[in-house]
């Protein structure tokens, strides 16, 4: 009987000690499992996805000094009036967001899906009064005005803490369930852990946004070419004490493209750390701000990584809140970065070598 009852409690202890197994590294992947329901939500034909978890970030030194650097300008009335409506404020009650963006011809259109603490029955309230429809799910789509009667974006809620927001009514029609593709996911999972991330997909005019409103250093047609061969671009920011850890990966499927694509980032570091040594540009720079992008480009790190089927070339280095003083004091016209022709012969002279 005793050996019996010894048997009973030791079979009890292994199976509370294999529930606490099982339930400790449930409890630590919550959040990623939470982040990854978001991000199935967002449509698989998106040319890009951004990604906070505010809940994650808030608590950083490195968001309060961005927050404390950055210009704060008065809330447009819409919003204003959103907030006394409803009580809600995206500063306090926002825990994480998921954007999609799927360019057009003529337009964008525009997912997001939020989770956050929200009065449900006051925001419902608020959008009640401009207009509401019926999904072909049963969910209620309310349609309210943003910037004016002509714009409209339509809202609805997914569950008490979770909210889905698009300018196109037609995103309420589709099916809920894992909507983002493999291919998404595959690259969700790569930024695991990563707080504040974007993935681009075949964003063609998102690099041409880059081409022409890049310093001058990096305003080369070269460089805007092999850009523009890119199939992924990733980017990831994590916070370190008061500085953000930022990784960029630009992915294809011609290892040429990606070590030419290396060689030259690695030559505008070199070059723009050049510059910014020269007698003249030291003269005309303020210090603090010469320091701070000096820093910018000792830290930065650029690789070339093999995943099989793909190649990438990866830039890593940080942001300081010295950089962010840097760009709010420096003068319009200064900048550290060498001239654009330097750049873009690069390429040709290591042709010329070849």
């Amino acid at each position: 009987m005793r050996s019996q009852k010894s048997l009973l409690l030791l079979a009890i202890g292994l199976c509370l000690l294999a529930a606490s197994f099982a339930f400790f590294p449930w409890r630590s992947s919550d959040s990623q499992v939470v982040r990854e329901r978001m991000l199935e939500l967002t449509p698989a034909d998106s040319n890009a996805v951004i990604f906070i978890d505010l809940a994650q970030f808030r608590p950083s030194p490195f968001l309060l000094q961005l927050l404390a650097w950055a210009p704060h300008a008065p809330p447009e009335s819409d919003y204003a009036q959103f907030v006394e409506s409803t009580g809600f404020d995206y500063e306090r009650d926002l825990d994480r967001l998921a954007i999609s963006i799927f360019r057009e011809a003529s337009s964008s259109r525009v997912v997001a899906i939020a989770d956050g603490r929200f009065d449900r029955k006051k925001i419902e309230a608020y959008g009640a009064k401009f207009g509401a429809l019926k999904s072909s799910s049963g969910k209620t789509i309310y349609a309210v005005p943003v910037g004016g009667p002509s714009r409209t974006a339509f809202f609805s809620f997914l569950r008490n803490d979770r909210v889905a927001w698009s300018n196109n009514a037609s995103y309420f029609a589709e099916p809920r369930a894992a909507v983002s593709s493999a291919d998404w996911r595959e690259h969700f999972l790569r930024l695991a852990g990563t707080p504040v991330f974007a993935v681009l997909h075949e964003d063609s005019d998102a690099l041409g946004d880059f081409a022409q409103h890049a310093p001058g250093g990096l305003r080369s047609p070269q460089l805007a070419s092999l850009l523009s061969q890119l199939q992924w671009i990733s980017i990831g920011g994590k916070p370190e004490g008061n500085l953000l850890r930022v990784v960029i990966d630009g992915e294809c499927f011609s290892e040429e493209t990606v070590h030419r694509l290396k060689e030259m980032l690695g030559g505008i570091v070199v070059l723009a750390q050049m510059g910014l040594h020269d007698p003249k540009t030291s003269k005309q720079l303020d210090p603090a701000v010469r320091q701070a992008y000096l820093e910018l480009l000792q830290s930065a790190d650029i690789q070339q990584l093999d995943r099989g089927s793909s190649k990438s070339v990866r830039v890593i280095f940080d942001l300081t809140p010295k950089l962010f003083e840097a760009a709010r004091t420096a003068p319009a016209a200064a900048d550290p970065a060498p001239p654009a022709a330097a750049a873009s012969q690069q390429p040709a002279s290591r042709k010329h070598k070849k």
